[in-house]
């Protein structure tokens, strides 16, 4: 592991929760293909894409800038969730699993946040 982002934990939860995402979003109709299956799936890869670019050859304030920026695009997802629910075009349990784990991601992202000096 040549990279600082690569050891950390939320890190991997944002790489493997994008995975979840993207394999949710097959489901959803090819209607919504260029507006909410596209914006679901580029907030949620953005999530692990700004840990990664914040952390590497940074400064600490700048780290916390991008941990921001991933909470807010965790955020996103959140938003994107509660719109394919009122299309109902997700699932209760798909919901359900990537609001939870949004969740908890964002929890343990605001935690690390707070540690940054």
């Amino acid at each position: 592991m040549a990279f600082k982002f690569e050891k950390l934990e939320i890190w991997k939860e944002s790489v493997n929760l994008s995975a979840i995402v993207h394999e949710v979003t097959l489901k959803f109709p090819r209607a919504e293909i260029y507006v909410l299956t596209s914006q679901i799936k580029r907030a949620s890869d953005s999530i692990s894409l700004n840990i990664a670019e914040g952390s590497t050859g940074q400064s600490n304030p700048e780290f916390r800038r991008f941990l921001g920026y991933a909470v807010r695009s965790g955020v996103e997802v959140v938003a994107c969730l509660y719109l394919a629910r009122k299309r109902n075009i997700i699932s209760e349990n798909d919901f359900d699993k990537i609001y939870s784990s949004m969740d908890l991601l964002i929890k343990r992202i605001q935690a690390l946040r707070k540690t940054i000096i």
